[in-house]
């Protein structure tokens, strides 16, 4: 799985535009934590064909990823994926819940 790399400079209303035609996932990664790791590695594992795919690194930019938070209702976690569809935020999980049948159910 390719990633594209999440910064301030990154036009977030293009990422929801394109959710209209393909899902969007955004990664909060910190790459401090042995379990932000061990999700990160599982998902570079999955093969999507519909699915576009955001690193955050929360490090660099913890600021950004409070502004995501806040922009879709979504309580902050490091490790997180949050799931865009139309537009909007349709799903999210952090930690374990993070894995390939987790996005398979967004991926249509």
């Amino acid at each position: 799985m390719n990633f594209y790399q999440l910064t301030p400079d990154t036009p977030f209303t293009e990422i929801e535009q394109q959710s209209t035609e393909r899902t969007q996932l955004i990664f909060k990664h910190s790459t401090r934590c042995i379990i932000s790791s061990m999700a990160l590695k599982r998902i570079q594992q999955c093969s999507f064909d519909k699915v576009d795919c955001w690193i955050l690194d929360l490090l660099s930019y913890r600021d950004l990823s409070n502004a995501i938070a806040d922009r879709y209702q979504i309580y902050h976690q490091s490790p997180q994926i949050i799931i865009l569809k139309n537009g909007v935020s349709i799903a999210n999980t952090s930690h374990e819940g993070i894995d390939c049948e987790f996005i398979r159910l967004y991926e249509e």
